[in-house]
């Protein structure tokens, strides 16, 4: 399609505030919507957002429920098509029952056909998906295939609706509990961001669009040391703290794009100990991963392996920089770990890292042990830089719990009121020898010890000072 071939689009929509021109219209920058083929149900075209160019696609839930029959879904392979060609971002707004019941095997080869589209498109064009309303098989099997998607409140997400279930398996349950928010933000994953209204997910997915489409450069004259920045955590290196606040002393303060946001945080409520999201550092759009000690203690399990691993995978596919922060015990343990595949989905982080090819900087706040060391960027792994704070450990395990397996015996022999002293002193040697962070530094697995304070302006340096880099793969929804 030539742009001669693009129309203006119509006034928008009136009346009902599901139309897709209604919709669309909140979404781009005014007057800046043209439309591929105006008359169609689904309407798609070329728009601006913040002065970014970008296509974008609307299903009409005023027809036929928004289902989809062969001539709505090749509207949206054309406007994915077209987004991949002008190397643009692609938004699509959902609110379809899924394949047209009436068109049958001829609707299911057109949404298969926008599975294609969209797998053809992944890792070279940002894709978002804004679920607005019911979004039933294809419907819902298409976002799942995006980059992030963003659920208002009136979203809802299923294979199989509660009539299906309901006759099925006997399951009494209703579209919300099924397929809303507090399944698919908490309990699937699935929702990368939950929106509160409609017009929150507009203004979530004009922030996200800022990110992909304007990364900026890193400016270090706009750095800051934060002497303060250590009081973030703990006296006690014993106590959980929840990592958000650091997080936000790290990135940029909200500037003024009207978000008035630092850090956007993906899938917040959906494996906790983990942490991941969007921030800017010295202007420039990052990617941010990090234990939270708050939720798990900060142990790696099988869901926040793969929640991690699938976001790293998403910033190397768009050459989106990655600060990794540090502070995790290990692996969890448990029969129900091991059998939910901790290994297999664990696996994913290490490849996600061990692939990637954007500029990388690991902090290490407080501590790295085990396995866990190895797969939160370690330098094995290709990390761009490695920094410590002054009292993180890095070793195999904890030095209490190493003394109690290396000394057992000494321990068990030593008279009951000299075994707390004889493990401190043990406890004592056996960090001055066999782990932290000088010996990090010796062996060339840290790079550097720093202050607290010089943080910032430190990452944003290593981050700047890298190779710029972009993987070369697709973002397969891990």
């Amino acid at each position: 399609m030539t742009m001669a071939e693009v129309s203006d689009a119509a006034a928008p929509d009136t009346g009902d505030p599901r139309a897709p021109l209604t919709r669309l219209a909140q979404l781009v920058d005014p007057g800046s919507l043209r439309l591929f083929a105006p008359d169609d149900a689904v309407k798609a075209g070329h728009a601006r957002i913040g002065g970014s160019p970008v296509v974008v696609f609307c299903t009409d839930a005023t027809r036929v429920g928004g289902s989809l029959g062969a001539e709505e879904s090749m509207q949206i392979v054309t406007a994915i098509d077209l987004a991949v060609r002008d190397r643009v971002p692609v938004i699509g707004l959902w609110h379809s029952g899924g394949a047209r019941l009436t068109e049958g095997v001829q609707s299911m080869d057109g949404v298969g056909r926008i599975f294609a589209a969209i797998i053809r498109a992944s890792g070279r064009v940002p894709q978002i998906s804004v679920v607005l309303g019911p979004a039933a098989g294809a419907a819902a099997y298409g976002p799942a295939l995006t980059d992030v998607v963003v659920m208002a409140d009136g979203g809802r997400m299923f294979v199989t609706g509660p009539d299906v279930v309901r006759s099925v398996t006997g399951e009494q349950i209703d579209m919300e509990g099924l397929g809303g928010l507090e399944a698919h933000g908490r309990k699937s994953g699935v929702v990368h961001v939950s929106a509160g209204s409609e017009s929150e997910a507009y203004s979530t997915t004009r922030h996200l669009v800022g990110l992909f489409a304007r990364p900026g450069w890193f400016d270090l004259s706009s750095v800051k040391d934060d002497e303060g920045l250590a009081e973030v955590l703990p006296a006690s290196a014993r106590r959980a703290y929840d990592v958000h606040p650091l997080i936000s002393r790290l990135v940029d303060e909200p500037g003024d794009d009207g978000h008035g946001r630092a850090f956007l945080e993906l899938q917040p409520r959906w494996a906790r100990n983990i942490v991941v999201g969007f921030g800017r550092l010295a202007g420039r759009a990052i990617g941010v991963v990090a234990n939270n000690p708050l939720h798990r203690g900060g142990c790696l399990d099988s869901l926040s392996a793969e929640k991690a691993a699938r976001f790293v995978r998403k910033c190397d596919s768009f050459g989106i920089p990655l600060l990794v922060l540090v502070d995790v015990p290990g692996y969890l343990p448990g029969v129900n770990q091991e059998w939910g595949g901790v290994i297999r989905r664990g696996a994913k982080l290490l490849y996600a890292f061990g692939e990637a090819v954007v500029p990388r900087v690991t902090l290490v706040v407080r501590k790295s042990y085990g396995g866990a060391y190895i797969a939160m960027n370690s330098r094995s792994l290709g990390a761009t830089t490695v920094l410590a704070w002054p009292d993180a450990e890095v070793d195999v395990m904890g030095p209490e719990a190493a003394v109690g397996i290396l000394h057992r015996r000494a321990l068990a022999a030593a008279p009951a009121a000299d075994r707390e002293r004889l493990r401190q002193d043990l406890t004592a040697e056996h960090r001055r020898i066999s782990g932290g962070t000088q010996r990090g530094v010796g062996l060339g697995v840290i790079d550097e010890v720093i202050d607290p304070a010089v943080s910032r302006r430190r990452i944003a340096e290593a981050l700047a000072t890298a190779p710029a880099g972009r993987g070369n793969h697709g973002n397969i929804p891990l």
